[in-house]
């Protein structure tokens, strides 16, 4: 049984739902090695119709985000209610301008891990030369670097370079995923994650093995991750989040 929720009387049902899950999906990250100090986002659009967005608050840790203390925001990044913590604003300028253009842009995600970095500095990017990468062709765009993103012109510019792809890859900066839900965003990160940290043990020993066109199409077609029947991202979320819980269930309140 996973352990009680503590929703204050004032936030509905199902904004409290999905702060839980953001807040978990902060302590995976967490427990995934995937933090950068205070640094990096991860948003979740509010299940209300409002438009509004939650963010961690700028200035916690990853370990220290909880479901009451997320910041909900608008489409002009304005904090909506309460909230004794900004938000980075460099997270907004990108997260905003993908929620408020794509209906199905529910989960946005971005990272500042080594191997992903590294594989964004790379020239050629992303190479699909290896089993995880291998699920992701076809779902890889990239943007050129403008330096900290911090502008909001540059978010109209983000959303144009991602081209409708749930994987933008910022140029000497680091990825961005955009799923339908938080475990299908997570799912997409895991690739993400996983790809590069092989991309970097691999070239490191000389050439890669390209993989063929018609192989990349079929790890696409029949990849696990995104299979409805094993909950299509939601099964492994939901494994790390028993995780969680297990360690320090809090991020609940």
């Amino acid at each position: 049984m996973a352990p009680t929720d503590h929703r204050p009387a004032h936030i509905e049902p199902a904004e409290w739902a999905a702060r839980v899950q953001l807040a978990a999906a902060y302590r995976i990250f967490d427990m995934m090695g995937w933090t950068e100090l205070i640094y990096n986002h991860i948003s979740l659009r509010v299940p209300d119709g409002s438009g509004h967005m939650l963010l961690n608050p700028f200035g916690l840790h990853y370990r220290e985000v909880r479901a009451s203390n997320l910041v909900k925001v608008d489409a002009q990044g304005a904090i909506v209610g309460d909230s004794a913590w900004p938000i980075n604003p460099a997270g907004f300028t990108f997260h905003g301008a993908i929620h408020q253009a794509l209906p199905d842009a529910h989960c946005v995600m971005h990272v500042h891990t080594t191997a992903t970095m590294a594989v964004c500095c790379l020239q050629e990017g992303l190479s699909f030369s290896n089993f995880y990468a291998a699920q992701l062709h076809g779902s890889v765009a990239y943007h050129d670097f403008e330096g900290i993103t911090v502008h909001a012109d540059e978010g109209a510019r983000i959303l144009a370079s991602a081209g409708g792809k749930p994987v933008l890859l910022l140029r000497n900066h680091g990825p961005v995923v955009v799923g339908h839900s938080a475990p299908h965003a997570f799912s997409l990160m895991w690739l993400v994650q996983r790809a590069c940290e092989v991309q970097l043990a691999s070239m490191s020993m000389g050439a890669v093995r390209q993989i063929p066109q018609p192989v990349l199409e079929g790890c696409v077609r029949d990849s696990l991750n995104f299979d409805p029947r094993f909950g299509a991202g939601q099964n492994a979320f939901d494994a790390m989040q028993r995780l969680v819980d297990s360690v320090d269930p809090s991020y609940r309140r």
